[in-house]
């Protein structure tokens, strides 16, 4: 039977107005999909190279919302508000993106299919635009072709992690910043148990306890406190302390059991060159869950930047001070 020229225009209409991407993943479709259901999840890998998301609300059923914002690497906030329209686990979402206060006023609908492969799964991402003008402005303004495709890769990272019995090795986190202080403020930060409550953590914790004992062998307690008011119990040891060169910290995370589901030695290095200083930290984990694992490696470098960031403020408000006092 001919197709009718209504049908093949229509037809033509939603193919200029879609983009779809697929991909497989070595990891079976239970594991995928809830990495795409759960928030704990979704910010460890959402947005392209580079982009850090926060998720405020995800209700993962028929007309539930999910609220997040993606920050891109040159600190511009991207707000999202999305609707689920139909929720079938494992094997379907489909969402609806509404422009938010604060958001670009492009709307679109998303499809996300996961079909099972064998032990493998076909990921299928499609992206439906109100309008041809719409999807060429995202495009265009965004790179929303090659976002996607980054987005997609960094799914597949994270789920080598996320995997059970996955034999990724754990890896380790390097930072370096440079701090306009002497060492011995900025080593002090690290080392004052007072000093560290006030700037230790992500943003929006706080440190309900906060126990320093400056030398080799001596316990290291902090408790943060969750912005949603879960407390994480922090535990360790001084394994090293050379002041004001060097701090090598082992800690152990617990649950809200007690029982410890992480443990990760840092090495903090103090190098003053002049009147600043550099710090190299290296974090790594010795010792998880395959899952627990994965969420804190892909959450550590958003962590640790935020608590470096904290760092600034505090040894710069330090220096004001010594200014001060000084004058």
């Amino acid at each position: 039977m001919p197709v009718s020229n209504t049908s093949a225009k229509a037809a033509s209409d939603i193919t200029d107005r879609e983009l779809i991407f697929t991909r497989v993943f070595d990891a079976p479709r239970d594991l995928v999909f809830k990495a795409w259901t759960d928030p704990r999840h979704i910010m460890q890998w959402w947005g392209p190279k580079g982009f850090t998301t926060s998720v405020y609300e995800m209700d993962v059923r028929p007309g539930g919302v999910w609220r997040l914002t993606m920050r891109g690497p040159d600190g511009v906030d991207h707000k999202n508000r999305i609707v689920f329209l139909e929720v079938l686990k494992p094997e379907r979402l489909v969402f609806k993106h509404e422009p938010d206060e604060g958001s670009e006023p492009v709307g679109r609908e998303t499809t996300v299919t996961f079909a099972k492969e064998g032990a493998k799964t076909r990921l299928t991402l499609r992206l439906l635009f109100t309008s041809t003008a719409e999807r060429e402005h995202i495009i265009k303004k965004y790179g929303a072709v090659e976002g996607a495709k980054q987005t997609l890769g960094k799914l597949a990272e994270y789920l080598q992690i996320m995997a059970p019995g996955a034999d990724t090795p754990l890896p380790e986190l390097v930072i370096t910043r440079v701090f306009d202080a002497p060492r011995h403020l900025v080593f002090k930060a690290w080392t004052d148990a007072e000093r560290r409550k006030h700037w230790w953590g992500p943003n929006g914790f706080t440190n309900t306890v906060c126990e320093l004992d400056p030398r080799p062998g001596g316990i290291v307690r902090i408790h943060m406190r969750a912005p949603d008011g879960t407390v994480y119990p922090n535990e360790g040891v001084v394994q090293e302390i050379v002041p004001p060169e060097l701090l090598v910290l082992a800690m152990g995370v617990r649950d809200q059991q007690g029982n410890i589901i992480l443990e990760g030695v840092s090495t903090v290095t103090f190098t003053e060159q002049a009147g600043k200083t550099t710090l190299a930290l290296r974090a790594r984990i010795t010792k998880a869950t395959m899952e627990v694992a994965a969420m804190h490696i892909a959450g550590m470098e958003q962590g640790w930047s935020q608590s470096l960031d904290h760092l600034a403020a505090d040894v710069a408000a330090e220096v004001a001070k010594s200014k001060e006092h000084a004058s």
